[in-house]
């Protein structure tokens, strides 16, 4: 079975592609959210295999985010998916547990082996 991701993203346009290209590659969406808030409460309720998580967005950012979900879903995969590639995001991820790093301007090529890869265990 698929993994099932959670998209987490405060622009509805992002998620709407988002959610267009993995349904294309038959990745179940289970949930979509705007903030990292939001995401901490469908992590609880819906148990994704896997966050795909922006980094800046309001209410709450990606990485106060992700240290919430690492500790209430250990297990989850988490990808840091954003237009922010520098070194010093990258970096910062590796410090948070962050499983994979997405630019969104590359998620065409390389969103869904990421995916599958981090899932394939």
């Amino acid at each position: 079975m698929p993994a099932r991701v959670l998209i987490v993203d405060d622009h509805e346009g992002a998620r709407n592609s988002v959610r267009d290209l993995l349904r294309h590659h038959s990745i179940p969406v289970c949930g979509e959210v705007e903030n990292g808030i939001q995401a901490i409460e469908k992590v609880k309720a819906l148990h994704p295999d896997v966050v795909l998580l922006d980094v800046n967005m309001p209410v709450m950012n990606g990485f106060e985010a992700a240290y919430e979900i690492r500790r209430i879903a250990p297990a989850t995969k988490i990808v840091f998916f954003t237009i922010h590639g520098d070194p010093e995001y990258k970096a910062a991820a590796k410090l948070f547990g962050i499983d994979e790093f997405i630019d969104k301007a590359t998620a065409g090529s390389h969103l869904v082996p990421a995916l599958k890869r981090l899932t394939s265990g």
